[in-house]
């Protein structure tokens, strides 16, 4: 698991054309590129795939499509979550997991359960998966926080519950996940901008929205810092700083799909209720590529 899902992930998105539909061109040429550029693994399907808007055939889709797009080169992983526990099961029963690597689930959103709600519902997630799975606390979008406590308390009972995706922002939390993890569980930034600090302090990886259109800045910023190589990550990150803040100024996945466009790889479409980053943010953004030097 450490080799499969540790470095630089990328979390694609979805991209559409004029006409709201998904743009399979335009995902191929994001995925090629991604790992081309030194990525070191996919995630499809996640938040920044605008997932809520997109129907159970679209999703089948999209999976088969970037399953065959990256044939093997790297490993793929998709998201699968929810705030119901029985549909998410449910849903991983009936999924095909034909070249898929791993399972991203997001803890349970709007309904904010309490610590022993989130423990049981990834212990029954853990019961149905058929492959390794990642959990997802990200407190910002779900309302809810899954503290340290409840995390470990899953990475000790569930063994095929080996990461999570910690994007609280709490440096204290993340800690604490640091010093007292079961060896071979994997702490995996979902904060851009923290992934520096954070790899600093032993994490294993990033899952990246930012990486999608910098792979090779990312992923190399992040293979410096694994290899203790902090001066050029320090520098890197720096670099990148005002990028990965901006492109979350209007929400995301808005801001990396005005980067992706900037850049000529995708139209610049989401589906409501999200829309485009306003121009001021578009503006920032395009000035901060260009200083990246892309």
């Amino acid at each position: 698991m450490r080799r499969k899902f540790s470095g630089t992930g990328v979390a694609v998105i979805t991209p559409f054309n004029k006409k709201k539909e998904v743009d399979f061109p335009a995902l191929k040429n994001i995925l090629n590129r991604a790992i081309e550029c030194g990525v070191d693994y996919i995630v499809t399907l996640g938040t920044t795939g605008e997932t809520p808007t997109l129907s159970a055939v679209e999703k089948n889709e999209i999976t088969r499509f970037t399953v065959e797009i990256v044939a093997n080169r790297l490993p793929v992983v998709i998201g699968i979550g929810g705030n119901s526990t029985q549909n998410v099961v449910e849903t991983i029963e009936k999924s095909d997991f034909r070249g898929i690597d791993g399972i991203l689930s997001v803890t349970p959103y709007y309904n904010k359960p309490r610590p022993e709600g989130l423990y049981w519902h990834y212990k029954t997630i853990s019961e149905a998966a058929p492959l390794p799975v990642i959990a997802y606390n990200v407190p910002g979008r779900t309302g809810v926080n899954m503290s340290a406590e409840t995390t470990l308390r899953i990475a000790n009972d569930c063994k095929n519950i080996v990461a999570i995706k910690e994007a609280s922002g709490n440096i204290d939390q993340i800690m604490m996940l640091l010093k007292h993890r079961p060896k071979d569980f994997l702490i995996i930034s979902g904060d851009d901008s923290m992934t520096f600090p954070m790899l600093a302090m032993g994490a294993d990886g990033v899952i990246s929205v930012a990486a999608q259109a910098v792979p090779k800045l990312f992923s190399t910023m992040v293979r410096f810092v694994l290899s203790e190589n902090f001066e050029e990550a320090r520098t890197l990150h720096f670099k990148m700083l005002h990028f990965m803040n901006d492109i979350f100024a209007d929400g995301s996945p808005g801001g990396i799909k005005a980067a992706l466009h900037i850049q000529e790889m995708c139209e610049n479409e989401l589906r409501l209720p999200l829309v485009p980053v306003d121009k001021a943010t578009y503006s920032f953004i395009k000035n901060d590529l260009m200083e990246i030097e892309i």
